[in-house]
């Protein structure tokens, strides 16, 4: 391990991403406790040695600990590793602020808006925990179960904290897995975050079986929207280019391992939303992210077309039909506006 990487990180949140992420980090050799809000669970996750639920088949490090109680598994490191769904991110950071020390730093994987207030993440971070505590974020093209198999992948740390954004990537960094920096955190949250929106989008495409064509205009196009809510709120435009914008957006919008996609497939093929979440078993993010994204989007006077008819479908009970037709029967204007 290199000199600049930890020697230990608490990870909270025992999903497929969480137990992924400390499997990774385990193997580095890194002291990783991992803590999930579900002690049934926890004492399984103990028993087995392996995550059966979300990420069956692979077996744990010796130096991953599962944890029961929360306060055991922050106490083996100053540095937390949160990777929880976006809508319960703000209560576990204030579940986690009474046992943070003094020179804590807080990290999270999680991609999403505050819940109900259509604000990046970091944003609630800093006010939950206070202006001193360096923050970071993880983000990228990844599927839980590539990165637990060791396959190839590459994501980007962004912080406010250039020390921080090193070490964390050092930490994550191997000969499969490799951790870009960057200083643009609300470019690379907000990147995370929209792509799930458009996911939903290419899936419900792809449902109707409207092919390829239709699908690579989408991803385009959603690009070309999430680039201007971004730049809009201060990220930078080569942000969107990489591995947290333009990386992400093809992973989800093109892969079946993604939630985001599979759902708006289902609706397309007439499940409704509560059907089609049974089917898929995990949280979307996607859904609840599309009406942060939209609300955000319409405080800021950008216009984002395909965001708002995915808001029509999962919050008007618009027919996807009809919501593609739409976008595509939009006024004709010169692709890139002046």
């Amino acid at each position: 391990m290199p000199e600049t990487s930890l020697k230990s990180l608490a990870v909270i949140g025992a999903g497929s991403w969480g137990t992924a992420l400390s499997i990774l980090l385990a193997r580095n050799g890194v002291h990783t406790s991992m803590w999930g809000h579900l002690p049934d669970h926890m004492q399984a996750l103990c028993n087995d040695r392996s995550n059966e639920e979300f990420l069956p088949n692979v077996k744990f490090p010796d130096k991953l600990e599962p944890c029961i109680e929360l306060q055991q598994a922050i106490s083996v490191s100053k540095d937390i590793l949160i990777v929880v769904p976006s809508h319960v991110f703000g209560l576990v950071l204030e579940q986690i602020k009474p046992y943070l020390q003094a020179d804590s730093r807080v990290a999270w994987a999680t991609k999403g808006l505050e819940s109900g207030r259509a604000r990046l993440l970091h944003e609630s971070a800093a006010e939950i925990l206070g202006p001193d505590i360096p923050l970071a974020v993880i983000s990228g093209p990844t599927f839980a179960k590539e990165v637990a198999k060791g396959l190839p992948t590459a994501v980007t740390v962004a912080s406010n904290n250039t020390e921080f954004a090193q070490t964390l990537a050092a930490t994550l960094h191997n000969e499969t897995f490799r951790a870009y920096t960057s200083t643009d955190i609300t470019g690379v949250e907000l990147g995370g975050s929209a792509k799930n929106v458009l996911a939903i989008a290419a899936g419900i495409a792809d449902g109707l079986g409207f092919g390829a064509n239709t699908r690579a205009a989408l991803i385009t196009r959603g690009l070309a929207e999430i680039m201007r809510l971004g730049i809009k709120l201060g990220g930078d435009a080569e942000t969107f280019m990489g591995l947290a914008g333009l990386g992400d957006l093809v992973l989800t919008c093109t892969d079946d391992q993604s939630r985001n996609r599979r759902f708006g497939i289902a609706l397309a093929q007439g499940m409704s939303q509560q059907q089609a979440l049974a089917s898929i078993g995990q949280v979307v993010e996607g859904i609840k992210t599309t009406e942060e994204v939209h609300n955000l989007a319409e405080r800021m006077q950008v216009d984002m077309p395909i965001t708002h008819q995915v808001y029509q479908v999962l919050y008007n009970n618009y027919d996807p039909h009809k919501a593609v037709h739409d976008l595509f029967a939009r006024q004709q204007k010169a692709e890139f506006q002046q």
